[in-house]
């Protein structure tokens, strides 16, 4: 089941673009994932733990959510309008492309072909979006 997190960096760097979406699962303060069924396991109270706002600034700095790969890149389509795409090509080489609109039409950015696994290129995808977003805010800076 942890593999269908984000790892521990990205989230970090979610956090610092202003991810604040609930999750089944945070980072600790080392990195540790803790997830819904942890809290099961330890017989804790899972709707006290997921009420945590664990992206806000009560919390330490190294806390933070662990989002799916799903809600990230739910996340960036709604808030940033960043449509992307993981796909196999005839080689069985995993990729993925990620689109805009504009006014003018879509404007895809382009295709990175160069991963073994679903899985390295939806890592791929998410620190490409991550490192878009890194660029507009630094643009407007």
């Amino acid at each position: 089941m942890n593999k269908e997190f984000i790892p521990y960096e990205q989230a970090l760097e979610l956090k610092e673009l202003g991810f604040d979406k609930k999750c089944y699962g945070h980072y600790d303060s080392i990195g540790e994932l803790n997830t819904v069924e942890d809290y099961v396991r330890l017989r804790a109270n899972i709707s006290e733990m997921l009420s945590k706002e664990f992206n806000s600034v009560s919390y330490m700095k190294e806390m933070c959510s662990a989002p799916l790969y799903q809600q990230a890149f739910r996340w960036f389509r709604e808030k940033y309008g960043l449509y992307s795409e993981i796909f196999v090509d005839d080689n069985k080489t995993f990729g993925f492309y990620i689109t805009s609109f504009i006014e003018e039409g879509r404007l895809d950015k382009p295709i990175t072909r160069q991963f073994n696994t679903y899985e390295e290129a939806e890592l791929g995808c998410v620190k490409q979006l991550i490192e878009i977003i890194d660029r507009k805010a630094e643009a407007y800076s």
